[in-house]
């Protein structure tokens, strides 16, 4: 099983590389675009034979303890066979 972590800053906290990347776009007339959020994206390979629940458990545990500052990011994440 892999689990696929996204990590991006909550909506309330400036994000200045975000920014700066929506700064750059409009110079380069990508006008569809209308905000850009950066964020973390982690692959984490599961051990055989972890139950459903198990699996979103330790995800869960290791997103909230390790991968993220609680203060200022959120997570998703997904679970695939």
């Amino acid at each position: 099983m892999k689990a696929y972590v996204y990590v991006t800053l909550k909506t309330s906290v400036l994000d200045p590389q975000g920014q700066t990347i929506q700064n750059a776009l409009r110079k380069m007339q990508f006008t569809g675009v209308e905000s850009v959020r950066q964020g973390k994206f982690f692959t984490l390979s599961l051990a055989p034979g972890l139950s459903a629940e198990a699996a979103r458990a330790e995800v869960e545990r290791v997103a909230k303890q390790v991968l993220t500052n609680p203060v200022i990011e959120d997570y998703t994440y997904r679970i695939e066979e």
